[in-house]
């Protein structure tokens, strides 16, 4: 039985379409099993093929990211002249043309994965090595050839590109204000990279939905996001991608959000 939590709504939507880089607040975004389409779908890696990370190359924060505005609605598809285009400080910048590279890059690696992947060539390798000062390359996932199974404990069938654990995080507005209410110096939501961040419901209300709909999709949430010593957002799959999907796969700010099963503490929650 549906129930509805006051009236939750989804406040903002974020893409980061660069893993480590700056993300990319949306009005709306098309729904894909892996994720947001564009969502961590490239990653700048080492001489190895390593992935860099924040917390390894902190300047990785200062990179911003601009994909076409139609890019976010559900049924286009980029031309010759698409781009990704990055920007950071006192570089010139750097556009990637969003037609799928030829080249391909073995031996990639992130946390536990490893295989192949799309290399997006010598300028963009460039631009990052200038950049950070160490031999660097962008990569895209190659999901033509790749998979990349999330743990099968939590949510068995499911696949991610270049996220972390799951295809989507959830968190609550309540439950940043309740973080900075804590803090001497506010945290912005950026510091926790949500994909969907909602209002209108009590602080860490999120910690118990176990199953969701927006609009008129339905999502699982399949295990809290561990974060050091807290848990902080709810870790989400998609639903309808194991069951066949429903068409007008978009998800807006401004859709309500209703709780279709939950559990009664979050010492139930699965972490």
């Amino acid at each position: 039985m549906e129930k509805a939590v006051s009236e939750v709504k989804v406040a903002s939507i974020f893409i980061y379409p660069v893993k480590s880089c700056r993300g990319i607040s949306v009005s709306q975004a098309h729904v894909t099993p892996t994720g947001f389409r564009w969502d961590r779908q490239w990653l700048v890696v080492n001489y190895k093929g390593r992935a860099y990370t924040q917390r390894v190359e902190p300047k990785l924060a200062l990179v911003e990211v601009q994909l076409p505005n139609e890019a976010f609605l559900e049924n286009w598809e980029p031309t010759e002249s698409s781009y990704l285009v990055l920007k950071a400080p006192g570089m010139d910048l750097l556009k990637i043309s969003l037609s799928t590279p030829q080249e391909i890059a073995d031996g990639v690696s992130v946390w536990e994965w490893s295989g192949a992947a799309l290399d997006e060539g010598a300028d963009a390798s460039k631009w990052f090595s200038d950049y950070l000062g160490k031999p660097s390359r962008l990569v895209r996932f190659n999901a033509a050839s790749e998979t990349r199974p999330v743990d099968t404990e939590y949510a068995p069938g499911h696949q991610i590109m270049f996220s972390d654990m799951y295809p989507y995080m959830l968190l609550s507005q309540g439950s940043l204000d309740a973080i900075n209410e804590l803090l001497k110096e506010p945290i912005p939501v950026n510091r926790f990279r949500p994909n969907i961040l909602v209002n209108g419901c009590e602080p860490f209300s999120e910690d118990l939905w176990t199953d969701i709909r927006i609009d008129k999709l339905t999502f699982q949430g399949v295990k809290l996001c561990s974060r050091c010593k807290v848990y902080f957002g709810q870790h989400l799959v998609w639903r309808d991608s194991v069951t066949g999907g429903v068409k007008g796969n978009v998800v807006k700010v401004g859709d309500l959000v209703y709780v279709l099963k939950m559990v009664s503490s979050a010492n139930e929650a699965a972490a």
